[in-house]
């Protein structure tokens, strides 16, 4: 197999635990601290704000930007206004089903319920603090019935995560930047009396609160612990942000807390090679097609692209080809992240079919079997093998990109119930301690073929947007 940079070695977690009957005297106090300044974070301080709740964000970059600036920033929702506006009727249940279907029945329920009915919600709560979504439209991601991917104009996640700064710092939340929480300090019960974090001189400051959200990350910048629970990615090329260190595992290991679906994961089979960019998935799911060394195809590629990851890294050097026509060019065009791939030299062509094979280096009449046929049930099974469809079939000239699979986010983490609240192995709540997002159990179950398109940014958005709201209702109790 082709080597590929891996550097998580910028990813050594220092998460740890301090015991201790208070803070250090003359700790600052607030009512709700925020680890991590993500697109789930940064829901949460909104919903914390409407609910009138001071809160801080401790974001460990200069600029917040985690998974989600990495991210395609599309949102999936169901029930949205703007699912009603663009006249997708939509529902919670249907939603669900299709998580469920996707995961094969093997997503936590009570997160699924939890997060499809509040994504709607959560989208209005965007919408009234400025961000203004649209219904991405020409085509359905893997495993979606309907419509309900949301995106801002810029089609972008830094453009996401900087609306949603933006629209946090406007509703008075603060974010305290190049903050790295390193420390939880619990008392002798396993409640959270704050944090401490480090400053880029070396300094350690210190945060008490009443509750406190974890919403910083997932493990897959972890070599030992990717190896541990992700053994097919351990070779592949982790393209997620630095953060995702698996502080937040470790951290539930010392609170004696349970963890959830640690096979889950987000791969990603589109991964342009050597240019380091995402492809976007669009292109396979309107006809484009992925071949390997030897012009042939070897999965059905709009069963996701987060699986595909796996089947791209078992063929010959770990790479394929994304082989695609003028038509999928222009979608292609249609989003940022393609036009920088192509900016960067990444998309070769126009070609006719035998200039095609000697990119690929591979036979032409192999190459065309390939280009007139869909495998949805691999390679051994001629009866699964059928003619595109005529509406989306190639025609030359022809247009490439050599990719690989690659490791994006992990979907395990800490295991929640449907308010959010970490729990102890045995159901117990954590008496003030939240998580989501990437920091949590998400809702793909154990392995990757469970990730349904946006799962990652469901579990951050309805999830952020769940915890603000319970941490609120336990301050405003007394509870925290």
């Amino acid at each position: 197999m082709e080597t590929f940079t891996v550097d998580r070695t910028a990813a050594i977690s220092t998460a740890r635990l301090q015991r201790a009957t208070a803070m250090p005297p003359g700790t600052p106090h607030i009512a709700v601290a925020i680890v991590g300044a993500g697109a789930c974070g940064l829901t949460a301080a909104l919903a914390l704000r409407e609910a009138g709740v001071e809160c801080v964000l401790l974001e460990r970059d200069a600029t917040p930007q985690g998974s989600t600036g990495l991210s395609s920033g599309f949102i999936p929702a169901a029930g949205s206004a703007v699912q009603l506006a663009a006249g997708v009727q939509d529902s919670a249940l249907a939603f669900a089903a299709d998580i469920q279907a996707k995961a094969r029945g093997t997503a936590a329920p009570l997160l699924v319920q939890a997060y499809t009915e509040a994504s709607a919600p959560a989208m209005a709560l965007l919408a009234r603090h400025g961000l203004q979504f649209e219904l991405l439209d020409g085509f359905l991601y893997p495993g979606h019935h309907l419509r309900r991917m949301h995106s801002l104009p810029q089609r972008t996640g830094s453009a996401l995560v900087a609306a949603l700064a933006t629209a946090a710092e406007a509703a008075g939340a603060l974010t305290l930047t190049e903050a790295l929480v390193t420390e939880l300090w619990c008392d002798d019960h396993g409640r959270v009396l704050g944090l401490g974090f480090e400053r880029p001189d070396g300094r350690t400051e210190h945060l008490a609160c009443a509750v406190t959200i974890l919403a910083n990350n997932g493990f897959g910048g972890d070599a030992q612990l990717v190896r541990q629970w992700l053994p097919q990615m351990q070779h592949a090329s982790f393209v997620g942000h630095r953060g995702n260190d698996g502080s937040a595992i470790a951290w539930a290991q010392q609170l004696g807390l349970a963890l959830g679906d640690l096979g889950g994961y987000q791969g990603h089979g589109s991964w342009a090679v050597p240019q380091g960019t995402l492809i976007t998935w669009a292109l396979m799911m309107e006809g484009g097609v992925q071949v390997n060394a030897l012009g042939r195809r070897f999965h059905d590629e709009t069963q996701g692209y987060s699986e595909a990851a796996v089947q791209v890294l078992a063929q010959p050097g770990g790479v394929a080809w994304n082989v695609f026509d003028s038509r999928l060019l222009a979608l292609g065009r249609s989003f940022p992240d393609f036009c920088a791939a192509e900016a960067a030299g990444a998309v070769r062509g126009p070609a006719e079919l035998h200039t095609l094979a000697a990119w690929i280096g591979c036979d032409a009449q192999t190459l065309q079997q390939s280009l007139m046929t869909r495998a949805s049930n691999g390679l051994t099974a001629p009866a699964a093998l059928h003619e595109l469809n005529a509406a989306t079939a190639l025609t030359p000239p022809y247009f490439a990109i050599r990719v690989t699979g690659a490791l994006f986010h992990t979907q395990g983490g800490i295991d929640i119930d449907a308010r959010c609240q970490a729990l102890y192995p045995d159901g117990r709540p954590h008496p003030n301690l939240l998580a989501a997002g990437g920091a949590a159990r998400g809702v793909s179950g154990n392995a990757v073929w469970g990730y349904l398109s946006g799962n990652g940014l469901l579990s951050a958005v309805a999830g952020g947007f769940i915890a603000g709201q319970q941490a609120a209702a336990r301050v405003q109790a007394g509870c925290g």
